[in-house]
């Protein structure tokens, strides 16, 4: 039987407190067109890896463009997160699409997997 690929409720990250923590004092990493902070597990090590995606209003004035920028990178960590983030101790992601203008699904599901690797 084939283990289903959820995006539940629970690991989309959504405290303030943390996502404040997660800019603050997180490591980031870098390949265009994303850019990447993320906060190692200190206490809790059964916890899931929650994930922040944005897409900045500067760059795309339309909310139908950022909407679906924010969908397919969605997409692609649901499919990619256990074959990407296996082994490693992440508490928290941010996801930040840095690019000026919209890119195939392609590609970034390939620049993604790049810059997760090198976490």
């Amino acid at each position: 039987m084939e283990k289903k690929l959820l995006f539940p409720k629970q690991k989309r990250l959504c405290s303030q407190k943390v996502i404040q923590g997660l800019f603050s004092k997180s490591s980031s990493v870098f390949t265009y067109p994303f850019k990447i902070a993320y906060l190692k597990k200190l206490d809790q090590p059964d916890v899931d890896t929650q994930v922040l995606i944005s897409v900045p209003k500067k760059n795309f004035k339309k909310a139908v463009d950022r909407n679906r920028i924010r969908r397919q990178i969605r997409e692609i960590y649901r499919t990619e997160y256990q074959n990407l983030l296996d082994g490693k101790n992440i508490s928290a992601i941010g996801i930040i699409f840095i690019a000026p203008k919209k890119e195939t699904f392609e590609m970034m599901k390939k620049k993604l997997g790049q810059t997760l690797k090198k976490i």
